[in-house]
């Protein structure tokens, strides 16, 4: 007795059809998260208090900057891959 609008068949093949859209969005921009996990996550890289940047030793404003740093990269990959 249904005309078939808002079948429960037709609201799968909707809500399929968008769930293969967005996994196959995978991008490249992804791989700018990656610059961030290696740049942290190598204390030997950034271990030594030279050379200090107002007095506060390299080790400390490293990290602090890779802060920044990250909110800006994580915000660049948001917006690139927003649908």
């Amino acid at each position: 007795m249904s005309n078939g609008v808002g079948s429960k068949h037709s609201i799968q093949e909707a809500a399929g059809g968008r769930q293969d859209e967005k996994r196959a969005g995978w991008s490249w921009w992804y791989l700018l998260l990656l610059i961030q996990f290696v740049a942290v996550l190598w204390p030997p890289f950034y271990n030594m208090a030279e050379p200090e940047l107002i007095g506060i030793p390299f080790f400390y404003w490293y990290q602090l900057l890779w802060v920044i740093i990250g909110a800006i990269l994580t915000a660049m990959v948001y917006f690139a891959t927003e649908e």
